[in-house]
């Protein structure tokens, strides 16, 4: 068990690094819509000489860039909406099970059909060169797609730490540390 608590462990380290590049795109984000605003209502020139629908675009992208790396970074830190209703009666153990059964029914479930529908998306739009409906705006559109197509991956790959650690926490061999993280309270 331990092993598979390593490869949680290195999986969730992949995750901080896909979050931290997320964060820096939320970073950018916000520099984008400064940007923005301070050129549209105080007649600034834009930089890099774009035009207002493309900097408009960034702005959809870097959003997209945003959740897409950091949702399952977020995920292992307990940073979801999670109601719980009934489960915070439970007993330890039935907590964990329903973390595993959640996880395996919806979680991954959802990421594989996620990745697999959207990747296709994605494909599709790389093989017919799609570019913005605007004809000023940005070009290669397959980046963007494919963004979605890497955040449910990542959710996949947060699936899979959670449920080693959720099924470590039901064998009684899970750090008491990591009790919070995998149950999103302590027990």
């Amino acid at each position: 068990m331990q092993s598979l608590l390593g490869v949680s462990a290195a999986i969730d380290k992949m995750l901080a690094f896909f979050g931290k590049v997320g964060a820096w795109a939320g970073f950018l984000l916000i520099f984008a819509v400064c940007i923005d605003v301070v050129t549209r209502y105080f007649g600034v020139p834009k930089p890099f000489g774009w035009n207002s629908t493309q900097l408009q675009e960034s702005e959809y992208w870097l959003h997209t860039f945003l959740f897409a790396l950091m949702i399952g970074y977020a995920y292992t830190r307990q940073a979801h909406v999670r109601i719980d209703l009934v489960r915070e009666n439970f007993p330890i153990k039935v907590k964990y099970l329903v973390e595993m059964v959640g996880i395996t029914i919806f979680l991954f479930t959802y990421s594989l059909l996620g990745a697999w529908y959207t990747y296709k998306y994605a494909l599709s739009s790389f093989l017919e060169h799609e570019m913005s409906k605007s004809t000023i705006g940005l070009s290669n559109i397959w980046i963007v797609k494919s963004a979605l197509v890497l955040m449910f991956i990542l959710m996949g790959f947060a699936a899979i730490s959670q449920f080693i650690k959720a099924l470590a926490g039901f064998r009684g061999v899970l750090p008491k540390e990591m009790i919070a993280e995998t149950l999103g309270s302590e027990g």
